[in-house]
């Protein structure tokens, strides 16, 4: 009865009133658009659709059945206490790791262009997206209870950050390069953020300087120049270096004729240009579905699904993206500035910078400014696992800016009826 009565109480209608309607406005905003831009860059999709003898739109529907589940998994994740997400987050870590072993095992494991980062357990899913949230929600907790502690305690505690950061950013690092980075680089901002020692944290960024140019060095000149081919665990090693190697041999390249040739190595960021470059003949671009590139680009519905979206909706529509994950970003750390809560602070600017950073990489990858990096954009690029995992994150914000709503409306409940208590004594 107890269960049933707390269900009650979190689904009526007083506690609606403190529903963080910011989170939830940019969330519709980006669904909204998501739908609109994945209705052409799925036409690729389309095409195989019917080559199977199914619609041409399934593709287009099971996005959007994606989107709106996300949708429903935010509205009832924003319902839960914050001690209860933190407290998942450690048997979802648990599970997380064990599952990126997996799919280095053969039958488990599945590899799709070339990276092997999928893992079939009934549904084919990746556990880097359950390894990023339940990281960052348990090194938050970690990081908080730092506060007040004896020397020896919080050596204790960050050693623990450190170890599981190693951990998991060390096997995503093994398939997705990108990501490991990206969240190594939130993991070490919450560190900041928890005040670690300064010393500390230069000694983290020296290390990792050290071994991304060391790695960088030995895998250019004994591997690619002498054209040896790299096996084992660090086999796309060569893929990530090549792909340095080109963005900087692009930048010193001069405008000439060979530049504009388009060939399988830089097919991607060719097409992604001349999406954007066609888009920007027209504030509002070409108008949505009618995008000529969605043909030509490959993948157009993952990875550079914002080149997509800014041949359609020109200048105006990817500034008002941007806006829009800037705002997640900002009312992220509104929501933490108001929390008395240090681990739910933590919590709620960990997951506001992972969609907000992870959009900004996708971005500058379809606009060629970044090397190739494969990080989709959130709640826009296709993949069933990070529309759901974006959804939590959206989700785990507004659970933590419900919470403060509600306290700060118990105060202020809680100062009155002491005032009338004082004027009736007097």
């Amino acid at each position: 009865m107890k269960i049933l009565d707390y269900t009650k109480q979190l689904f009526s209608k007083e506690r609606r009133i403190y529903y963080d309607k910011v989170f939830w406005i940019a969330m519709i905003v980006l669904v909204i658009l998501s739908m609109i831009t994945m209705y052409s860059a799925g036409s690729q999709l389309a095409h195989k659709a019917i080559a199977h003898g199914v619609s041409h739109l399934s593709p287009f529907y099971s996005h959007v059945a994606f989107l709106l589940m996300g949708l429903v998994v935010a509205y009832f994740v924003q319902m839960l206490p914050s001690w209860l997400i933190r407290g998942a987050a450690y048997a979802l870590l648990v599970f997380s790791i064990i599952c990126l072993f997996l799919t280095f095992v053969p039958g488990l494991g599945v590899t799709i262009n070339g990276a092997r980062r999928w893992l079939r357990l009934g549904i084919v899913f990746q556990p880097s997206e359950l390894a990023k949230i339940s990281l960052i929600i348990v090194a938050s907790d970690l990081l908080a209870r730092m506060q007040g502690k004896e020397p020896k305690q919080r050596r204790k505690l960050l050693l623990w950050v450190l170890s599981l950061t190693v951990v998991i950013c060390g096997v995503i690092m093994l398939s997705n390069l990108s990501t490991a980075l990206l969240l190594g680089a939130i993991v070490f901002i919450l560190m900041y953020l928890a005040r670690v020692d300064w010393r500390v944290l230069g000694g983290i960024i020296m290390v990792a300087v050290m071994l991304l140019i060391g790695g960088y060095l030995i895998v250019e000149n004994v591997y690619i120049k002498p054209g040896r081919e790299l096996t084992g665990p660090f086999s796309r090693a060569t893929t990530w270096v090549s792909r340095i190697d080109r963005k900087v041999a692009s930048k010193k390249e001069e405008k000439t004729d060979t530049k504009l040739v388009i060939n399988d190595s830089n097919r991607q960021e060719m097409c992604a240009k001349i999406a954007i470059a066609r888009g920007s003949k027209t504030p509002l671009g070409v108008g949505p579905g009618n995008s000529k590139e969605r043909d030509y680009l490959p993948l157009a519905f993952e990875d550079y699904i914002f080149a997509i979206y800014t041949e359609e909706l020109g200048i105006v529509g990817a500034i008002v993206l941007i806006f829009f994950y800037l705002m997640i970003l900002f009312r992220a750390c509104t929501t933490s500035n108001r929390f008395d809560d240090h681990a739910a602070m933590l919590m709620v600017m960990g997951l506001g910078l992972m969609i907000t950073l992870q959009a900004f990489v996708s971005m500058a990858v379809a606009t060629g400014l970044g090397p190739v990096t494969g990080q989709p954009l959130p709640l826009f690029s296709r993949g069933g696992t990070g529309i759901i995992i974006a959804s939590v994150y959206f989700g785990i914000m507004m659970a933590v800016s419900r919470e403060q709503n509600e306290l700060k409306a118990q105060s202020k409940a809680a100062e009155e009826e002491s005032k009338r208590e004082e004027i009736i004594v007097m």
